[in-house]
């Protein structure tokens, strides 16, 4: 239970102490309808979770960040560093929804998709009620000196935590690397890979930590979003809010005696006990609150009892208890919902123009211009191209102005093959002459089945001693 005072709620955090100390906080295991309901919804995120490394379209992976080689693979479309201005719309626009979403709704995210509220309250802590009990045997269990009992719930706990994390690990690496990969790693042992065997560890350490010990500091503390929406949210946004015009004044319920000048609340404090970040709803919104609605069933769940209506706490705005209604449509809903059109707009245009192929000419580092017979200008130069497709393409070249030539020394590459990246040195030679009357510059054209798909501008040095 918070105990802190209701004046300074707002200065301090609920998790910590006067004295700076962490306050453990011991949530009373959730029940009803809202919670059944995010129960639902985050066995569905954790199935698509477990299940997306394995998941393909067309064969293609479903999601696949790989940082290491710089490729992604977006619902099936691969994504290369020359598509970093794709990614950048696609964050953008990830962005704006959840700005749109918040100011409208709140911080639902937080308490029914965000992968740390689904891990901690829906598979750690329930595990943890399963081995030791709700949160009075836990205070219990924590206090009393280390026996059998106490030795055995712990490491079983601790235990499967670990086994948990090694397994969320695994999965996040395979969103990493490719499954593929991650199950030659796994077959071919440590000793084989040790870079991609102490990424493992690390992971879990990580994971271990931030589920077993951190827990709810990765909301209150780390995560900026509570923070930010305090900026975004306004008296028309739909949060968790406490019904106070009906609730107050608080006071306890005497069986059988009438309380006309007492509000709806009996001042129980499940609405704390409840609550997976220690706050008290009914000091009104807060940035620890994550709209998990544990004090909404639990809330109802008294109302039922003492023949109230429903909705003490609910979702609703500040201004739909103050005033009784609802307005979802504002300026700010309107702007955002603008930029957000926007914004997929110009990614559909992106997407729509997006080659199939792309490749970049850079001049060898180093080099200079050669000359071949005192009559030939010769320069090297680097040619990297990438398929961004699944399938494969022949692709042929061709340089312009007319008399100059390209030389493979390795040989011109006649397929590239789907979501290949392949780099290969191309010497391009122009006679002194087509020197002197075109200059420096010159083109190189990329063609896919003898369609133009690019044209490459590029300069081309040599002796100035030959301008014009």
């Amino acid at each position: 239970m918070n105990n802190l005072d209701q004046e300074n709620f707002r200065g301090q955090l609920a998790t910590v102490g006067e004295q700076g100390k962490r306050n453990w906080i011991y949530p009373k295991k959730p029940k009803g309808p809202l919670h059944n309901y995010r129960r639902v919804m985050a066995w569905l995120l954790l199935g698509l979770f477990f299940a997306g490394p394995f998941l393909k379209i067309g064969g293609h992976p479903l999601l696949l960040f790989n940082v290491f080689d710089r490729k992604f693979v977006i619902l099936g479309s691969v994504f290369w560093p020359q598509d970093t201005h794709l990614l950048i719309f696609l964050l953008l626009i990830f962005v704006v929804f959840i700005l749109l979403f918040t100011v409208v709704f709140g911080r639902v995210w937080c308490g029914w998709a965000c992968p740390q509220t689904v891990f901690m309250e829906m598979v750690f802590r329930k595990i943890e009620y399963w081995i030791e009990g709700d949160a009075g045997r836990q205070k219990k269990l924590n206090a009393k000196p280390w026996d059998f009992e106490k030795v055995w719930k712990k490491t079983a706990k601790q235990g499967i935590f670990l086994l948990i994390s090694f397994w969320v690990s695994h999965t996040f690496m395979a969103y990493l690397i490719g499954i593929q990969e991650m199950q030659n790693i796994i077959s071919s042992g440590p000793r084989a890979n040790w870079g991609g065997f102490t990424g493992l560890l690390v992971f879990t350490g990580i994971f271990y930590f931030v589920f077993s010990y951190f827990r709810e500091q990765a909301c209150t503390v780390v995560c900026p979003y509570g923070r930010l929406q305090g900026v975004f949210l306004d008296k028309k946004s739909i949060v968790v809010m406490y019904d106070w015009l009906r609730g107050e004044p608080r006071g306890k319920l005497k069986k059988g005696t009438p309380q006309p000048d007492k509000g709806d609340c009996i001042d129980c404090t499940l609405c704390v006990q409840v609550c997976p970040t220690g706050i008290d709803i009914r000091n009104g919104t807060q940035m620890e609150c994550v709209n998990c609605t544990a004090c909404i069933d639990a809330c109802d769940e008294v109302m039922t009892k003492i023949n109230k209506p429903k909705g003490l706490i609910r979702f609703d705005s500040h201004e739909g208890v103050e005033e009784r209604k609802k307005s979802l449509i504002t300026p700010r809903v309107l702007a955002y919902s603008v930029v957000l059109v926007v914004l997929l707009g110009i990614m559909g245009f992106l997407l729509v123009g997006r080659a199939s192929v792309e490749t970049t000419l850079t001049r060898t580092p180093g080099s200079i211009y050669q000359m071949k017979n005192d009559s030939i200008i010769s320069n090297m130069y680097q040619l990297q191209m990438i398929n961004k497709s699944f399938d494969p393409m022949k692709l042929s070249f061709e340089v312009t102005p007319q008399g100059a030539k390209l030389f493979f020394p390795a040989g011109e590459m006649k397929v590239l093959e789907g979501q290949e990246k392949a780099d290969v040195y191309v010497f391009v030679e122009m006679p002194r002459r087509v020197f002197n009357e075109k200059g420096d510059k010159f083109k190189l054209i990329v063609k896919k089945d003898d369609e133009v798909v690019q044209t490459i501008k590029s300069r081309f040095p040599g002796p100035k001693s030959f301008q014009k």
